[in-house]
């Protein structure tokens, strides 16, 4: 059975079977599935992680800058310890992963098929890292937790991060996290690099909805994708999960509580680089529900080689626009509280004490004090 219309290219396209040659497909899979030739990031990409990587890839001799880094980062000590110290997917290792991976690549249309290592860890993790090539590293926690289906997920999901441009960023990330570890006892040291690492978990957390995207786009199967979410914030206990009340949580998330809650959730989000999972699994649904996602489907979709002649611009107008939707829609009681404000919502005192006490305020025309003295 098909989620979405095959357009002929079938995945039996003969390859050499050689890692990394990106050709074809040697193993069908299990059942058809859509291929995006061509395909950009940018017709998966969440508008804030859009604008940002629009305005950077604009930016001129910005490739190369971040590329003279790596004699600083540690990137080939990180490609030394997993060749060391993890399994390298192939033919011969994890051969189930590794058809997945040229799968995704092929689905995708990524042409070269990155490196990928399977870590011993018990913790259910994947990333996609590297400034020259990505490289592409999943936990055992994660390949015993999650089923064929949902893993497919997972490896459409790093093969996106390696399509945007996403490792990158994660590298620099990695290593300014530990460099502010080891600089936390210099006077004011730690503070200029936290800056930049908050900003760049910001726009991370925003780049991992994205990739949530292109693992839809390469699983082509919604509730997988949701189940593989579950698992990953309850464990292997589908019997006692359900997709609907997982969804719920994220929608009592978003709408509980008052302006207190508003600003614990900012704080609690605050040293994530990735969002909360429900939150990731209800961004998710919405998207798939979209116009945007049918027309991908579809086989309508921006193309890679019309990357250079995108405007930064409308990418900006684009990411603003969003952001007025988000705020515009949203149950949170902060989100909602700026909406007020820019309706000209009057007492705003009165709305401010009301929010963070959990109370109704003072607010309205008709509440008005008597002046003192009356």
């Amino acid at each position: 059975m098909t989620n979405g219309k095959n357009d002929g290219n079938d995945h039996d396209k003969d390859g050499n079977g050689t890692e990394g040659d990106g050709t074809g497909q040697e193993n069908v899979p299990s059942r058809r599935r859509r291929r995006f030739p061509g395909i950009s990031s940018r017709a998966y990409e969440h508008p804030a992680d859009r604008s940002a990587l629009v305005a950077l890839r604009k930016l001129t001799g910005f490739d190369t800058v971040f590329k003279a880094l790596s004699g600083l980062l540690p990137e080939r000590s990180l490609r030394l310890l997993f060749l060391s110290d993890s399994v390298r997917v192939s033919d011969a290792q994890f051969a189930h992963l590794h058809t997945m991976l040229r799968d995704a690549c092929y689905i995708l249309d990524l042409e070269k098929v990155p490196a990928m290592y399977v870590q011993q860890d018990p913790k259910p993790n994947a990333m996609c890292i590297g400034l020259d090539e990505p490289i592409i590293v999943v936990t055992t926690g994660l390949v015993e937790l999650l089923d064929e289906e949902e893993m497919r997920a997972v490896v459409g999901h790093e093969v996106g991060h390696a399509l945007s441009g996403h490792s990158v960023y994660r590298t620099i990330l990695l290593f300014l996290t530990n460099l502010a570890l080891k600089v936390a006892w210099i006077p004011l040291g730690n503070v200029a690099i936290m800056a930049i690492v908050t900003a760049l978990r910001e726009w991370f957390r925003k780049s991992e909805l994205s990739a949530d995207r292109a693992g839809l786009l390469v699983g082509q199967d919604l509730q997988a994708s949701m189940r593989g979410l579950m698992k990953i914030a309850g464990g292997n206990h589908l019997h006692e999960m359900n997709v609907d009340a997982f969804l719920e949580q994220a929608e009592e998330y978003e709408a509980g509580g008052d302006l207190r809650d508003s600003v614990l959730k900012i704080l609690n989000v605050l040293p994530r680089s990735h969002p909360f999972t429900t939150v990731r699994a209800a961004e998710l649904k919405k998207w798939a529900a979209t116009r945007d996602y049918q027309r991908i489907m579809d086989g309508h979709y921006p193309r890679r080689d019309e990357d250079k002649d995108t405007s930064v611009t409308d990418s900006f107008r684009q990411s603003a626009s969003a952001y007025a939707d988000d705020v515009r829609g949203s149950k949170d009681p902060l989100m909602k509280l700026v909406t007020d404000i820019a309706g000209g919502a009057g007492d705003l005192g009165g709305k401010l004490r009301g929010k963070f006490t959990g109370g109704q305020g003072n607010g309205g025309s008709g509440s008005a004090r008597p002046a003192s003295g009356e």
